[in-house]
């Protein structure tokens, strides 16, 4: 009785690991996880001509990683206000914008995003406007994100549904950078 149950508990295990594997959820979280401690640079790619990011050094440092938070911060020249923030909740991911002051402290707007509606697939992630999102910018509650990596480039995305609104910020993760100071509000570890 002993063995057979072993045998069964080994074999659910098992099971539970391939049906993980086979999330897309999980493949794009592990896809991110494989960046941790490094630091890219990208181009603004879309829209071609844009005051608070065009001709600047954009940034991005996969500085934090646990199992289920990851947090990017995202530099805009010496702007070290916003920190990309992705949390993997079952077969779901949430990401949420953390601004900060020069001083550390949060921006008025801040903490806005979404969570995907369903597992979305390995290389890409969708997050629409969730309610906080809309209760805190009435205007941003069309707004979807879209997050999409693979094996030379990472790719965060806005489209302001119903306008002409779309961001494109591409990051060439074969060659990682120097890693940058801490962002605002942060201590150095």
């Amino acid at each position: 009785m002993s063995k057979v149950f072993s045998v069964f508990l080994f074999l659910s295990c098992l099971m539970s690991l391939t049906a993980q594997d086979d999330n897309p959820s999980q493949q794009f979280w592990n896809s991110l996880q494989n960046l941790c401690g490094k630091s890219f640079e990208g181009i603004l790619e879309l829209p071609a001509e844009d005051d608070q990011f065009g001709g600047k050094k954009l940034i991005m440092h996969v500085r934090q990683c646990s199992n289920d938070v990851i947090k990017i911060p995202f530099f805009v020249g010496e702007d070290k206000s916003r920190t990309w923030v992705l949390t993997h909740i079952n077969d779901r991911i949430m990401l949420k914008h953390d601004h900060r002051h020069q001083d550390g402290t949060e921006d008025k707007i801040t903490q806005y995003g979404g969570i995907t509606t369903n597992p979305g697939q390995k290389d890409i992630q969708i997050f629409p406007a969730d309610k906080d999102t809309q209760k805190m910018i009435p205007k941003a509650s069309t707004n979807v994100w879209w997050i999409t990596i693979d094996d030379t480039k990472f790719t965060y995305n806005l489209r302001r549904l119903g306008t002409p609104r779309v961001f494109r910020v591409v990051m060439d993760i074969t060659k990682p950078v120097k890693n940058p100071e801490a962002p605002w509000g942060w201590k150095e570890k």
